[in-house]
């Protein structure tokens, strides 16, 4: 576990997906044993900038998801190291079969970049819109799933999947820009959650872009007199247990928050760790058995009730459970 206060900078914004891109690119100078693969979509997912680099080493494999997986497969049994990239909907919807049977349970040395994740994505509307990517990759065994926070993390998880684990890895990255929290020397360890915020009252623990609202609602908290504990949860499989049991017994109460349905995905793996642990009131902001719609991001997130307030509120009623006088 590392523990830290941390500021939200407003000065600088990147989209997760920019990131993966010009990581991608450091990677392959790298490390020759890198190729990577798309879906015909190497434009949006950002696996272009690779492409121009190193096109003896990139593979557009057309509207062919599975073809896609199954020949990543078959690269990382030449001791290549395959990097698959396509939209999150596709990746895990099409290619189930292929992720399940062919990479998982041979533990094959697969990264997958799921991009495009979330309702965040806006006007591509429901068919775009996964709200279930997670909770497909949660359920396959050797599978690990990361959620990055913000561009920094984006590249530093990546890094990581490469170049410390042997075996499959999913990693899920939007598409808008949104703010940077860490700074250029940010550490990652998918083994090990992170305290952004130290807090004695309640503890929000959040994935993706979902972080930096926490630590927005955090500071509303603290302006209503309530001391937030705010954890980054980047990895949601392997899920750092450790952790989550730690500070349910320091806090007493949990709020989770994610762009995903709260059915399986990180809200679910916390339910599950606490209530065989440390059972203590827990809210989830999620979405809620519902299919996303079309519309901007800030009104997407609006609607689901995926804001900063939403997570203030979800925070208070977390605090009348534990017996709060609020």
């Amino acid at each position: 576990m590392r523990s830290k206060s941390k500021q939200i900078s407003l000065q600088k914004i990147i989209s997760t997906r920019d990131a993966f891109g010009e990581e991608l690119v450091e990677l392959g100078r790298k490390h020759k044993e890198v190729v990577v693969l798309d879906a015909d979509l190497s434009k949006a997912t950002k696996t272009c900038w690779f492409a121009k680099e190193f096109p003896d080493r990139f593979f557009d494999m057309g509207i062919s998801e599975q073809d896609m997986l199954g020949t990543a497969a078959g690269l990382s049994l030449c001791d290549k190291i395959p990097i698959v990239s396509t939209f999150a909907i596709f990746a895990t919807a099409k290619a189930f079969d292929q992720i399940r049977n062919t990479i998982a349970y041979p533990r094959l040395n697969v990264k997958i970049i799921a991009t495009h994740g979330g309702i965040t994505i806006g006007a591509d509307g429901a068919s775009h819109q996964p709200i279930e990517h997670i909770t497909l990759m949660r359920v396959i065994p050797n599978m690990t799933i990361i959620v990055p926070a913000d561009g920094i993390e984006a590249k530093t998880a990546l890094k990581y999947a490469v170049e410390k684990v042997k075996g499959p890895v999913f990693i899920v990255v939007g598409r808008d820009p949104t703010p940077v929290i860490f700074s250029d020397d940010h550490q990652f360890d998918f083994r090990h959650g992170e305290v952004l915020k130290e807090g004695k009252d309640v503890a929000i623990i959040a994935a993706g872009i979902m972080v930096e609202k926490a630590l927005r609602a955090g500071e509303k908290l603290g302006e209503r007199g309530i001391n937030a504990c705010i954890v980054n949860m980047h990895t949601i499989k392997p899920i750092d247990k450790e952790l989550i049991i730690k500070i349910v017994r320091k806090v007493g109460g949990i709020v989770t928050a994610e762009e995903h349905t709260i059915i399986g995905g990180l809200g679910s793996a916390v339910a599950e760790v606490i209530s065989e642990n440390s059972p203590v009131p827990l809210k989830r902001i999620g979405l809620r058995d519902r299919f996303g719609q079309s519309g901007s991001a800030e009104e997407l997130l609006r609607e689901y009730h995926l804001t900063e307030e939403d997570i203030v509120k979800a925070a208070e009623e977390v605090m009348r459970g534990k017996g709060s006088s609020l």
